[in-house]
């Protein structure tokens, strides 16, 4: 064989491994590893838990390439996310590469942002939260993470065309837009950078009539469309919005959805989740990654999601909710969010 025909060959051969790479997949879970006070997650994390057994569960089943955990309690030495990679290790989930930030969720502002008369509240909190950290964020990820945008300081009045409501002004010149953290921690698979934007929105509710908390939703959300990467990106988290069956406002969503291709992941569980309010919603029931209670608003919903830039080719996709079987009781013991995953073709075509 002349050295052009081994040329050839190795080309092919090349073509043929690049043909046969694994799919990158990309997920997101609210699995609900917060607690109550400081500290208290670490200290599960180190003994036996059949909430943390679960999660675990969840995540060796499905085992994500990248994972953005939302509603995990950071702490100051990420003790607990180091001590939660320790457990999906034994698990035989390797994530070498990890980062968390302290998220606006519980970080004390020194006002009474609600006007109750007292201080120091969850409330009062630059996003609702105890402690500082409570109910955070985590990316933990096989490829290497970084650099990392943290906007989590950015001001909800410097956002252009901002639905924040009138505000004091020394509260206004303070308030962040964030409830937790927005992010784009660039992730290096295959020598390519994929912008990982990262985000948990406060839920559209739980305010009064001035809808604060809508308006905070829907603005978290359109925060993105100013701050879309050059390069692909995928935007995922827990936007606590229900395109169709929610409180909230879905406008920003819509315009987001001009940007990124929607997989429609779906679960059986989901589509046989049926009966009581779940019955009068518009959505698809297997699009649904949120289990409440049936007997009351707001029902089942679809609030996790993970959006792939448009450029990027989808695979495949699914929300993690079987419809029985041990795995189901798995993911119900895990949490009441589901986790949400896509199969992306890596690296995109040039």
């Amino acid at each position: 064989m002349g050295v052009s025909s081994l040329a050839g060959a190795a080309l092919l051969a090349a073509l043929g491994l690049a043909a046969q790479a694994d799919p990158l997949r990309i997920a997101t879970f609210s699995p609900d590893l917060s607690r109550d006070g400081p500290g208290l997650l670490l200290r599960d994390l180190g003994r036996k838990d059949a909430q943390i057994d679960a999660v675990v569960q969840v995540l060796a089943e499905t085992r994500p390439d990248i994972l953005l955990l939302t509603h995990f309690d950071w702490d100051y030495e990420n003790s607990a996310l180091d001590a939660f990679a320790a457990r999906l290790a034994q698990a035989g989930l390797d994530y070498p590469h990890r980062f968390a930030a302290r998220p606006n969720s519980g970080m004390a502002t020194g006002l009474d942002l609600n006007a109750d008369g007292r201080l120091g509240t969850a409330d009062d909190a630059q996003g609702f939260g105890t402690f500082s950290g409570q109910g955070g964020m985590a990316i933990l990820s096989r490829h290497p993470i970084g650099p990392v945008k943290d906007y989590a300081d950015f001001l909800w009045r410097d956002l252009p065309d901002n639905l924040m409501p009138p505000l004091p002004e020394e509260v206004a010149a303070i308030r962040r837009l964030s409830s937790t953290a927005h992010w784009d921690a660039v992730v290096t698979v295959a020598g390519r950078p994929l912008h990982l934007l990262a985000m948990s929105a406060t839920p559209p509710v739980f305010d009064g009539p001035e809808d604060l908390n809508g308006r905070r939703n829907h603005d978290e959300l359109a925060f993105w469309l100013h701050h879309l990467p050059d390069g692909p990106f995928v935007l995922a988290g827990n936007l606590n919005l229900d395109p169709l069956d929610s409180e909230g406002r879905p406008e920003a969503l819509a315009r987001i959805m001009a940007h990124v291709t929607d997989p429609l992941p779906r679960s059986a569980g989901g589509a046989a989740a049926k009966g009581g309010v779940n019955d009068g919603h518009r959505g698809d029931p297997a699009l649904d990654t949120g289990d409440w209670p049936d007997d009351k608003p707001p029902g089942n919903l679809r609030v996790d999601y993970v959006l792939p830039a448009r450029p990027l080719k989808v695979l495949d996709s699914g929300v993690f909710w079987p419809a029985e079987g041990p795995l189901a009781k798995a993911a119900l013991a895990a949490s009441a969010h589901r986790l949400v995953w896509v199969d992306l073709d890596w690296p995109p075509a040039p």
